[in-house]
This record gives C-alpha cells, structure tokens and sequence, in this order.
C-alpha cells in the first residue's frame, strides 16, 4: 500500500494523500443499540445518528457552535497498513465534516500514528501542548488508548473514541459501526456463500485481526462465536485452523499458508478484511484456485477487495460508509469544543467497557454485506469507489455482468 508521511496539518490534511481497509481476552465489550438519556445543551442545535449522507449537509446546522467552540481538534489514526480506509476515507471525511460544521481549518489537527504506540501518544502531547480541547482517539490497543485518556484529563481535554473503544478508558462518548454486527454480517456472508457453492463439507481456517485490537475481538464474536461456532459444534462445518491472528498482511499471508500447508483439505476461509484477504486470494490464485472454489470474506470494501469479489475471488465485503462514521465523530466532537453537551438524538446505543464495567454513551452504524447483486446500489451510489476504477481493464465484463458501468 502507499505510504502517508505522518504530517500534523492544521488546514488541509488531505491535499496529497496517496490511496492506500480494517480496519477491529476471552470476553469483550458489549454494543447495545437503544435512545440514549443525554441531555442536549442549552439552545444548541440538534442532530441525530440518521442525519448524515455523503453531502456532508447535516453538518451545516452544526455551524454556530462549531464557530463558536474553543481551541483545536485533534484526530489520531492508527495506520497505513491494516486498512486503506484511514488514509482513502477517514482523514478526508472528518476534515470534510469539521469544515461544514465551522471549525476554521486552522483548529484542526488529523494525524496517523503509522503503527507505533509511540508515536501515538507522542502525537497526543503534542495536541495538547498546542492547544487542543478534544481528541478523536483511534490507537491500535486499549493500552495506548488508556494513557492517551489519562494525559487529556489531566490537562481538561476530552476524547472520544473513534472506531476502537478503549478498554479501561474514561472516555464520554464512542462512535463506531457495531463491531460484532460487522462479525456476523461476515460470518453469514460466508455460510449464505459456501451454500451458493455448493461447498459439501466446509472445511474452514477461521483467521482474525490482531488480538490486542478491541474491534478484532469484536469482529471474532460476531462471526465465530455467533455464527460459525454453533455449525462447528453441529458437525455441518469443519473448524481446521484458527491462525494467531494479525492486521499485517504479509503477516496473515504466511499465517494462512502455513494453516493450508498443515490442513490441505482445507476449502474455505473467514478473513476479516480485504486487506489481509488480498495476497491470500493472490497465493491461492498463484496455486490455480480457481474463481468460486474456495469461498474467503473480506471487510472494508477496498477497491482491490471488490474486485476480488466482482471475479469470484471473494464471497463478499463488509462495507461501512466512513463518512456517516467521520460526521457522527465531528458532530460530537463539536458539541464537546463548545462545551455543550450532545443531544440524545445523536447517542443511539451503548457500548460496555468490560474492563471498567460500565456503558459508554456511543453512536452506532449499521454495516451493509456488499457482493455483484448490491455493489451498484451501495458502494457505487455512495461513490465510496469509483465506477471507472473498479471497472478498468480486465474487470469490465465482470462490472457489465453485474449492472456496473465503468
């Protein structure tokens, strides 16, 4: 994927960004979807968890306060590597949203910690020192989650966690698609899939992100535990391998080679993302796989994801619209700089922090399965990818077939 120079940019974060998704114990933090309690703040205005489309409109009711609100926002990312969609979606939606919402370029702040918990906390000291009010935290363990939390309220700023909720935080507010639905729209995808098949007997390596990520845990109760799980113990499916799991995907590569290797009757695989899934799909191909033999999943739809879905390659993609994510994150983070108070239109569920016992007020969005029959009608509509890269070259036929046109 293409590098992004880790860069603090107070006006525009996006100019140059190089197209690069994943996003993400033996329990894990529940996500209850309901009306939240929270109290709106005085006269603001008002907005809920349905308001956002990819015009980014929804924000501009949003600019009194966002003109209004005191010092910087700040957004840390994760990576470059365990998803695309940090450097493609991520960077660009969020700084789209705080400038519909009237946050002066000036008071923002969007940075990628490039993988290094260092650097990530390092980034936050550096927020904060220059003036930051609110921090979107997005690190890649709860560990680095908690420091950066503990460091901002000491210094009176606050955080919302984006994508990845802290364990152990102090956190007020959480936005995220609801990470085990995001696991079993995976796992169904891949049961509804082996069935189209005509798999007789699947045979699964059942792979996972890295296990110090939250979302991964998230993600592995959804599909394995709420869907795979009980047709492993029904003898309907075989559980072959369960690799270490990893967000690196020269790293899922080998893990994945090594679980063939050791079970060749293997005839299936759960990964769950595109990013891991890609030289995956690449190997098998190199092995003379052929096209709806050997069913695998995906998450993030990446433009190499759908394609690898568009072919046959891969059952489906998890597709979550970054931009409802990035609105959601702003709009909070907006209220929080004016020191208002969200309302309750906007917190539509709950999440448990397991190791703090205790449900975090959170916005939830829903993910969509996205295959040939719905690609038209999600990702293309949404102009997550465009029509004509997706269909170029080699993929036209396989776009003409299933209504696209490039």
């Amino acid at each position: 994927m293409a590098g992004w120079r880790r860069a603090i940019v107070p006006a525009l974060v996006v100019a140059g960004l190089l197209a690069g998704c994943g996003s993400s114990s033996s329990s894990s933090n529940s996500t209850t979807s309901s009306s939240s309690s929270a109290a709106s703040g005085g006269a603001a205005p008002s907005i809920s968890a349905e308001s956002f489309t990819n015009n980014f409109v929804a924000m501009q009711a949003l600019k009194s306060i966002g003109a209004s609100g005191k010092g910087k926002v700040a957004v840390i990312l994760p990576d470059t590597t365990s998803s695309t969609r940090y450097v493609e979606f991520d960077a660009p939606d969020l700084h789209k949203a705080f400038i519909a919402a009237g946050v002066p370029s000036s008071d923002i702040i969007i940075q990628n910690a490039q993988k290094s918990d260092q650097t990530f906390l390092s980034d936050a000291q550096s927020d904060i020192t220059n003036g930051a009010t609110v921090i979107l935290s997005d690190p890649e363990d709860s560990g680095t989650g908690a420091q950066v939390e503990k460091l901002a309220a000491a210094h009176g700023v606050k955080v919302i966690d984006y994508d990845r909720l802290t364990l152990g935080g102090s956190r007020p507010y959480y936005v995220s698609f609801n990470n085990v639905t995001v696991g079993k729209v995976m796992g169904q995808g891949l049961v509804t899939c082996l069935t189209a098949e005509h798999v007789a007997k699947p045979q699964i390596i059942v792979m996972r992100g890295d296990p110090t990520d939250n979302n991964a845990t998230l993600f592995y109760q959804g599909y394995y535990t709420d869907v795979l799980a009980p047709l492993f113990k029904s003898g309907k499916y075989v559980d072959v391998a369960n690799p270490a799991g990893t967000w690196t995907p020269p790293t899922a590569e080998t893990e994945f080679q090594q679980a063939l290797t050791a079970h060749k009757n293997a005839n299936a695989a759960l990964i769950p993302n595109d990013e891991n899934g890609a030289p995956i799909i690449t190997y098998l191909k190199s092995h003379g796989v052929k096209a709806g033999t050997f069913p695998t999943t995906g998450q993030d739809a990446t433009l190499t994801g759908l394609q690898n879905v568009l072919t046959g390659y891969q059952c489906g993609t998890v597709y979550k619209a970054i931009y409802k994510e990035a609105q959601a994150a702003a709009a909070l983070a907006v209220y929080l700089r004016d020191g208002k108070t969200p309302p309750a239109s906007l917190l539509n569920g709950t999440t448990t922090d397991i190791n703090e016992k205790k449900a975090v007020p959170s916005v939830l969005l829903q993910p969509v399965w996205v295959t040939p029959a719905n690609m038209n009608a999600t990702v293309i509509k949404d102009k997550f990818v465009p029509a004509q890269q997706l269909c170029a070259g080699s993929y036209a036929a396989a776009c003409k077939k299933a209504g696209i046109a490039g």
